[in-house]
């Protein structure tokens, strides 16, 4: 299942909105009466499931405080130096700290369900807001753009990217898919990767700039943070769709592919 083609230190996520079993058909005027603990020796442990019936386990927790940027971080990490979830990816080896009623990530942010997208991406977020207490529906969080231009099976390749996070729903009551868990004071946070890919060909010797995928959503995370207890659950969808390309432009990877995830907490502290 792992394979070079993915977007290695991503983030994503990221979601499309997910199907889940929301108890409670209120959506309470999201305050800072929100407490998610940022203490050295904090662990959660999470079910990984994805739409190829594959199951994993992530172990994450709080390994002590980093300094990055001048600033206190508490550093994540997971067991073995391994995750599959989206989730445990994205916080593995990297630094979170809490200003102002956000949480700020600094660090690598990697994806570890992207394997099928057919492009990699290193990103280095600095002070990133992954959530936020008291954010509005949809309220635009953070955004990270920038230009990756690499060499691919011999093609010079042209990545453009936007990583976005924003606000969501406050829930009073929210059960995962699945489930019979039950979570109160429930909020949600989403993050959006957009992504396109161009080739520069040369004919007669006039160059010109062929589209290999349109700029598209390619990655959509959505998290759930219950009160007290942390990220509760994760449902994180991936799709890309190449272009229909030149003949004389051969690619080792299917021109579309999708893949979904989902991560349910188990145990905490």
């Amino acid at each position: 299942m792992k394979s070079k083609l993915l977007l290695a230190a991503a983030l994503c996520g990221i979601l499309f909105s997910c199907s889940s079993d929301d108890s409670s058909s209120d959506n309470p005027t999201p305050d800072t009466n929100f407490t998610i603990s940022l203490i050295t020796g904090k662990y959660w442990t999470y079910d990984v499931e994805d739409s190829n019936a594959n199951q994993f386990r992530d172990s994450l927790y709080i390994s002590g405080d980093t300094l990055i940027g001048g600033n206190t971080h508490k550093k994540f990490k997971v067991k073995d130096d391994l995750a599959t979830g989206f989730y445990s990816s994205s916080l593995r080896n990297n630094g979170v700290r809490e200003s102002d009623n956000k949480l700020l990530l600094s660090g690598d942010l990697s994806l570890g369900m992207g394997q099928q997208l057919p492009i990699a991406l290193d990103l280095t977020l600095s002070d990133f807001i992954i959530f936020k207490k008291n954010a509005a529906v949809n309220e635009q969080l953070s955004a990270k753009t920038g230009i990756i231009e690499q060499e691919f099976n011999g093609y010079p390749i042209k990545i453009n990217y936007t990583l976005k996070s924003y606000g969501g729903e406050s829930i009073a009551t929210f059960t995962p898919p699945t489930t019979t868990d039950v979570y109160t004071n429930v909020r949600t946070s989403k993050i959006v990767l957009r992504a396109s890919i161009t080739t520069e060909q040369t004919v007669a010797g006039v160059p010109f700039t062929v589209t290999i995928m349109p700029e598209q959503e390619v990655l959509i995370s959505k998290q759930y943070i219950a009160d007290g207890i942390g990220v509760a659950y994760v449902k994180t969808d991936m799709q890309y769709q190449l272009a229909t390309l030149p003949p004389t432009i051969t690619l080792p990877f299917p021109n579309s592919g999708s893949q979904s995830q989902e991560e349910f907490l188990d145990t905490y502290n």
